[in-house]
């Protein structure tokens, strides 16, 4: 008999779980993924970690699901970029408008530090509230750039490096020991529009006048009680008060991951249904396939792995239209044409190419970008770029300062011409020229081309300089302002397919994807412990502020990190 008790207590357990009432979690302490990963490390690395497309499949799931009745969102101090925050922004703002109740809670938006841009993010919520201790630090917007020029000249080390043209500035801090004018002006420029970004967002979502949240700003950080008469919050807090207060007794929480996967049915296609394929491709750009360094240094996206993923969605015949995700700061120029060279194939097939532009499509990712029918950015995307740099360090004095002699026995009157003992030569110089000029007179023409605009105009857009989204789309360098939704939408609807017909993704999701997330925030603690491999990071980042070694002519360093 108890055991009969038990299983029926059991059943009964599942079946309110799958009937009852619904609140859906989201922890963004640790960040978000992009993407799907593109190797078995990668998936390591992610797995517990909530993916941007889930998020917001399940938001979108949410608005029409009458047993979802709130959201809450614990908002933490991990990095998310301006780009995604918009998009989970807006995903929030269209729940709000269905009749759900969001709610965003944080310990701290900034502990003794700035938190501009995780409070940007809050503010979309109908309800925000604060722990007691923590702070408000809403601050404004901060670009920094370190130069270190000095330094490298006290160690004997000179950079050689080429650029097209003055706003291609990535190398300015090996070659410079200030901001130059063209610098300020694209740096200036982009803290503004941010700016201009934020202020508009906060003073529509909490509501104050456009001209108050900027007072604000100037007058932050703020501690809890100030943040709360200054109508920046709702409340202060704890998670256990929060929870007491948005939860309704006999509620189900759920992770919106895992809701996104379980709580209905996944609208898969139909043998013979037409679909959209969706293609993501994140992080720098490089030849061979995608993955992730095993020293860190985050995830890149190669020019095989993708090219096939397109190859395969342009020959599908059950795709109708391809969107293409694409979040990189630049990389390698063969390998960004390799890239580019498969969309306008796609295109040339008949198939609408959509791109939607992540955090960053800068320089490379703004090459393998411009063929598209349709580019779709966020407000804050960082993009454009359109520019070449090239050169290498020159170690030869370092080397002997410490005692390492370099020899070498050369065939060729270039054969060394790469070598980091020696600089190049004038006749060397002038090929690495000649090489800047080509690379930056393809791009440009390609940027004419794709997006149907003047050499002239092109060149005048391009020179190096990084725009935002919103800045971009008033250029003509880019469509619309929108997300992935947005742009799976307009897809969908050029290909002449239903609104919420089926995504295929590509490239296939790693078997290790398929592990099992917890379900929500109550049995986190009983999931299984993080591998930490993600210790080795700073070493990677160590490595690129010293300028070891940049992989390709269109890297843009990771200096774009708006918080």
């Amino acid at each position: 008999m108890d055991a009969t008790k038990a299983i029926m207590e059991t059943v009964g357990r599942v079946r309110q779980r799958r009937s009852g009432p619904l609140v859906l979690e989201l922890d963004l302490t640790e960040g978000l993924t992009e993407g799907p990963p593109a190797d078995p490390l990668g998936a390591l690395l992610t797995m517990r970690k909530p993916r941007l497309a889930d998020v917001l499949a399940g938001l979108r799931r949410a608005r029409r699901d009458p047993r979802v009745k709130a959201l809450i969102v614990r908002i933490g101090s991990a990095p998310l970029g301006l780009g995604m925050v918009q998009e989970l922004r807006g995903a929030v703002v269209r729940l709000r408008a269905a009749g759900k109740l969001t709610v965003a809670y944080a310990e701290t938006f900034g502990e003794f530090g700035t938190g501009t841009v995780p409070y940007y993010l809050a503010s979309a919520f109908e309800r925000v509230y604060l722990q007691p201790s923590g702070d408000v630090g809403l601050t404004g917007v901060a670009l920094e750039q370190r130069f270190v020029k000095g330094a490298l000249a006290k160690l004997n080390v000179e950079y050689q490096i080429g650029q097209r043209h003055e706003y291609k500035t990535a190398a300015n801090m090996f070659t410079k020991d200030h901001m130059t004018e063209a610098h300020r002006e694209s740096y200036s420029r982009i803290a503004e529009s941010v700016t201009e970004q934020i202020v508009a967002g906060i003073a529509e979502s909490r509501p104050l006048e456009p001209a108050r949240v900027r007072e604000l700003i100037d007058q932050g950080p703020f501690l809890g009680p100030e943040a709360l008469e200054a109508g920046l919050v709702d409340g202060l807090k704890y998670r256990d008060e929060v929870y007491a207060e948005a939860v309704p007794e006999g509620s189900h929480l759920l992770y919106v991951s895992r809701y996104a996967k379980t709580a209905t049915p996944r609208r898969l296609p139909h043998p013979g249904e037409e679909v959209v394929a969706l293609v993501h491709g994140s992080g720098a750009i490089r030849l061979g396939r995608s993955g992730r360094s095993p020293l860190g240094g985050g995830s890149a996206m190669g020019s095989d792995t993708i090219a096939a993923a397109l190859r395969a969605a342009r020959r599908d015949d059950k795709v109708r239209a391809i969107v293409f995700r694409v979040d990189s700061p630049g990389g390698s120029y063969v390998a960004s044409d390799t890239i580019w060279r498969e969309v306008v194939l796609a295109r040339k097939s008949g198939k609408p190419v959509i791109v939607s532009m992540g955090d960053l499509a800068a320089s490379g990712g703004y090459f393998v970008s411009m063929a598209a029918d349709v580019i779709v950015a966020q407000p804050g995307t960082l993009t454009g770029s359109i520019g070449v740099f090239g050169g290498k360090p020159v170690l030869g004095e370092l080397l002997n300062r410490v005692g390492v002699v370099s020899e070498a026995i050369t065939e060729g009157a270039n054969a060394g011409m790469f070598s980091l003992t020696r600089g190049f030569s004038e006749a060397q110089w002038a090929k690495v020229n000649t090489w800047l000029d080509r690379v930056y007179d393809d791009f440009v023409g390609k940027v004419a081309q794709g997006r149907q605009m003047d050499r002239h105009r092109a060149h005048e857009l391009a020179r190096g300089r990084v725009w935002t989204g919103a800045d971009a789309r008033a250029n003509g360098l880019v469509d619309e302002l929108g997300g992935l939704e947005d742009a799976l939408a307009i897809a969908r609807k050029r290909a002449g397919l239903a609104v919420d017909a089926p995504v295929r993704p590509y490239p296939r999701l790693n078997p290790l994807e398929r592990l099992r997330p917890p379900e929500s925030s109550e049995d986190r603690a009983a999931a299984m412990a993080r591998v930490r491999l993600e210790a080795w990071g700073p070493i990677a980042a160590l490595a690129a502020e010293l300028g070891l070694p940049a992989f390709g002519p269109l890297i843009l360093p990771g200096q774009w990190r708006i918080s």
